[in-house]
């Protein structure tokens, strides 16, 4: 089976599956919904506290939308990917399509593909709909490139290490932790930010600040470990995904 027949295959079975979850069927609107949020709520906040307490919180905004958007975004459909591989797993349907056409690598690549090219249209979606930020159409898509591997390394994490939709949970708990630590990174005066650099969200964090600023040559360094950094991620859990579905 190729990409597209794939698709057509596991496509309409993810739908339903997603739809009968109470859980997942509005998560994929959280992004939507946060931008809403933000729309909204901000800017008469950063109104008030500008005319009580002469602070300017507009200056901060990129660093909301760093986290909300760069980051939430991505981990989103990646819980989601990662809920439905563990549903699959406890369902033996990952054992059972080992007997069909399509082989493991190609529903590995679906599966990666997936919350990528959500995650990059969901990008277009979210800042003209926040109207937060200014970034142009192509730093638009930079930032979408950077966040989207996040989406795909996350699903595989949950998949490789737990054993069920229970560990799934605690290990979807761990990594909302860790993934909102490099934020402190960009707060203050940067000195700690080589530390925040072992964890995979800085770098799209990263890479949208410069962008969002117009620093699109010194973002290029950042684009790429984003987009790298994951990637080994993916290949490393990915293979023991697979070998554990092969036992």
């Amino acid at each position: 089976m190729n990409m597209l027949q794939t698709l057509r295959a596991l496509g309409p079975i993810d739908l339903r599956s997603v739809w009968r979850d109470k859980m997942l069927s509005w998560m994929i609107f959280l992004p939507i919904l946060g931008a809403i949020i933000l729309r909204v709520g901000l800017p008469p906040l950063a109104a008030r506290l500008r005319a009580q307490y002469a602070f300017d919180l507009e200056s901060w905004y990129p660093l909301f939308l760093s986290y909300f958007f760069v980051v939430m975004t991505p981990a989103i459909f990646g819980i989601m990917i990662g809920f439905l591989l563990l549903d699959e797993k406890d369902d033996q349907t990952l054992k059972a399509l080992q007997i069909t056409p399509l082989s493991l690598r190609n529903y590995l690549a679906y599966r990666i593909a997936i919350p990528v090219v959500l995650t990059i249209a969901m990008m277009f979606i979210l800042f003209p709909l926040s109207a937060l930020d200014d970034i142009s159409i192509p730093a638009t898509f930079l930032t979408a490139i950077a966040a989207a591997p996040i989406a795909p390394a996350l699903a595989l994490f949950m998949a490789a290490l737990a054993q069920n939709k229970v560990q799934g949970f605690a290990l979807m708990k761990l990594t909302g932790v860790v993934l909102i630590m490099p934020i402190f990174a960009f707060i203050g005066d940067g000195r700690w930010e080589v530390i925040f650099m072992l964890i995979p969200t800085y770098w799209p964090m990263k890479s949208y600040l410069l962008l969002s600023d117009g620093q699109i040559t010194a973002a290029w360094p950042y684009l790429i470990a984003a987009v790298v950094y994951p990637a080994i991620i993916i290949w490393l859990f990915g293979k023991r995904f697979n070998r554990i579905m092969v036992e």
